[in-house]
């Protein structure tokens, strides 16, 4: 799942509006953003298997640190617990720390079953929803979509940026969403691991489109 998971931070707007929208992107994306450098690091696999479903080519074969269920419960609440001991709001680090746990669930209908529900454990589960890329497309888009909606109504633009660089965003989400769906296997393992790395881009983008907009209601 890819837009899926931007969809939940735009839509976490609603609920924590005192928090950028850069940082519900981290939170969403958390577990995406720590894989890449653990792959970079020998420390997960995943191995390029064009055909293993019809969405993605990739075969994650070994991934317990950043994506087994009990650890992403644990950097769900190191993430919420540690934006709790900066702003000592509540509400925004318990919405973050339940964004980075809802990765996993979303990732749980999709994946083949190769999420591991511990670091240790052979278990490893998946609803495989890869194998029908019309019911991924309208899973992701339908997330994505309400998402969306749910931060125009939680936020406002404050000036022609906080406008033109919101619909940026999404144009090119859908934009990359769309390549990943249409394109070619990638090269390489290393090459998907510094792909990944540019998610950060989109962390950036999201603080950008931020500045610019104010929330509709601060409670």
């Amino acid at each position: 799942m890819f837009i899926g998971h931007f969809g939940t931070a735009f839509g976490a707007k609603a609920l924590a509006p005192r928090v950028s929208l850069g940082t519900l992107f981290i939170a969403a994306q958390f577990i995406d953003l720590l894989w890449p450098v653990l792959l970079l690091l020998g420390l997960e696999q995943v191995s390029i298997v064009p055909g293993i479903t019809r969405v993605t080519p990739l075969d994650f074969t070994s991934y317990p640190i950043s994506h087994s269920l009990l650890m992403v419960c644990l950097w769900g609440a190191v993430v919420g617990g540690a934006y709790w001991l900066v702003r000592r709001n509540r509400t925004a680090a318990v919405t973050l720390g339940l964004l980075v746990i809802s990765h996993w669930v979303l990732d749980f209908f999709t994946h083949r079953p190769d999420l591991p529900l511990t670091p240790v454990g052979e278990t490893r589960v998946g609803l495989g929803l890869w194998g029908s890329p019309v019911g991924t497309v309208l899973l992701e888009g339908g997330i994505f979509a309400l998402g969306v909606f749910f931060y125009l109504r939680a936020s406002r633009a404050r000036d022609r940026i906080g406008t033109w660089a919101f619909w940026g965003l999404v144009a090119f989400l859908l934009l990359v969403y769309a390549a990943n769906l249409a394109g070619d296997p990638p090269p390489s393992v290393t090459a998907i691991a510094w792909a990944g790395q540019l998610q950060w881009l989109f962390v950036l983008w999201g603080y950008w489109v931020d500045r610019h907009r104010v929330a509709r209601v601060i409670p």
